[in-house]
């Protein structure tokens, strides 16, 4: 991989950095050491359910010190997507709603609507889904926060936002506009935030691998999220559309590799 100095490292969260916000071992010092080393990190999470602080918090608890600035989430490449001024329905938590806001977009409960946006919520019920489709069919644009069917925990997979977006669709009878990973709104976030990006770090080839090669730079593939171990059968990270220039068993090993060579 050549010299390890500089340049930006686009690093996944969930199954990379932590398994629901319990760490994986060694993610804080394989970040501590890419600093060290004079290379950037910047965190991207498809994830849009928590706010930046939240983000910052659920970091800080497992030793990794973060800004805001440090982060780009699938909600704020949703909030891209619209336009100041308009107006929303949203199905998904406060991180969507964080976005919106500082995009100077109105959450209304019900349409009519400019737009509605579904992200992760444990809230979502039939009302909800009633709501977001019917808004829809009434014209508002459907816009998801991304379209990953699962998301990794410790005690294995639990539903996404994909898994939402797909039921609002269905109903509303629809095809949907997806902002986060690999999807084109969060990578011109990124490709703006991190114009010397050189890795994309993730547990997941389908959305952090093409992510990576929209990017132009290279994917690192964890083992430790939705990708199980090589050879196991584990885990439903999807089809190996990418091929990762390091195939590793987490962060640390990633970091051990770039740093060695």
């Amino acid at each position: 991989m050549g010299d390890s100095g500089g340049g930006t490292w686009v690093i996944d969260l969930d199954g990379v950095v932590w398994l629901a916000q319990e760490p994986i071992a060694g993610s804080a010092d394989a970040v501590a050491r890419l600093r060290r080393a004079g290379i950037n990190v910047l965190f991207a999470t498809n994830n849009a359910l928590p706010t930046l602080a939240e983000l910052v918090a659920q970091l800080a608890a497992v030793g990794i010190p973060a800004e805001p600035s440090d982060l780009v989430t699938s909600a704020q490449a949703a909030a891209s997507m619209l336009v100041p001024g308009s107006t929303a329905v949203v199905c998904a938590g406060g991180g969507v709603r964080e976005a919106l806001a500082d995009r100077h977009v109105t959450v209304v409960a019900e349409g009519p609507a400019d737009a509605v946006v579904v992200g992760l919520t444990r809230q979502f019920d039939f009302a909800m889904l009633a709501t977001a489709a019917a808004t829809v069919r009434a014209g508002a644009r459907l816009v998801g926060t991304n379209e990953d069917a699962t998301y990794p925990t410790p005690a294995g997979l639990l539903p996404g936002a994909g898994a939402l977006l797909a039921s609002v669709a269905t109903a509303a009878q629809t095809t949907p506009d997806v902002a986060g990973k690999p999807h084109e709104p969060i990578v011109a976030l990124l490709a703006d935030r991190a114009p010397d990006a050189r890795m994309v770090v993730g547990d997941r080839p389908s959305t952090d691998g093409l992510l990576a090669r929209r990017l132009g730079v290279a994917f690192a593939l964890v083992r430790s999220g939705v990708t199980g171990p090589a050879g196991s059968g584990s885990g439903s990270g999807g089809p190996m559309v990418v091929e990762p220039e390091i195939d590793a068993a987490d962060l640390a090993d990633v970091v051990d590799r770039f740093l060695a060579s």
